[in-house]
């Protein structure tokens, strides 16, 4: 990935080559020919599909489609699912967007039930509206509800880079400890392993890392280890 440090604020606009197909992430949006940051950040450019976007530690979880969330279930309707995704407004979930849903065979899930979910509709003037499948291929593919296990919140900065195949924290983790994981965008991270105390354990090694370098990481793990 390549990575421009530059410090972006609300209002600077992006220099980016228009004559190519360009993908905006979080905290950018197009205003005529200009590409406008909305947010406070630091841009961030990944060359794979052109994909730009603003990296920071917000608070307040922002709805993009295409994101990778962990949402809870907070009441049932005619059609759909009442979901809480930790931002502003409760979102969406119909009960045809699951694997093999029909209108007679639909999914059985309770209020209080996690769901690992992806937003296919985001609109600011709207509820976004998720979806338990992959557009690409109609499967579930690993989206749907989360069973047992352990959620914590962290910050969306931790999530983003829990999302990359080559984090240290996951990889020391894994040397370790068989375990399982779900990672939301907007802040909700999903552990499930063998026991309660290994659960816990990977919990607050996950949520005590986002400030170590790789070697405190490293460290961090086997001491636990030792522990056990």
């Amino acid at each position: 990935m390549e990575v421009d440090q530059r410090v972006v604020l609300p209002g600077d606009i992006i220099d980016v080559n228009k004559e190519e197909t360009i993908v905006l992430g979080p905290g950018l949006r197009q205003e005529g020919d200009d590409v406008v940051a909305t947010k406070a950040g630091i841009l961030q450019h990944l060359e794979t599909g052109n994909r730009w976007w603003i990296d920071s530690n917000q608070k307040r979880y922002i709805a993009a489609s295409g994101e990778s969330i962990i949402g809870t279930i907070t009441a049932k309707t005619g059609d759909y699912f009442r979901v809480d995704i930790g931002a502003a407004h409760v979102a969406i979930l119909p009960y045809l967007s699951f694997e093999g849903a029909t209108k007679r065979n639909r999914p059985n899930l309770s209020v209080h039930s996690l769901v690992y979910c992806r937003v296919a509709m985001a609109n600011r003037d709207m509820e976004a509206e998720l979806e338990c499948i992959n557009p690409s291929s109609g499967k579930a593919d690993g989206f749907g509800e989360l069973k047992g296990g352990f959620v914590f919140t962290c910050s969306l900065g931790l999530c983003r880079r829990l999302l990359d195949p080559h984090t240290p924290i996951l990889t020391f983790l894994g040397e370790h400890f068989p375990f399982e994981t779900a990672v939301g965008m907007n802040g909700r991270v999903w552990v499930n392993s063998e026991d309660a105390q290994r659960t816990i354990l990977i919990s607050n090694a996950i949520q005590n890392s986002e400030y170590l370098s790789t070697e405190e990481c490293k460290e961090m793990v086997q001491s636990l280890v030792n522990q056990l």
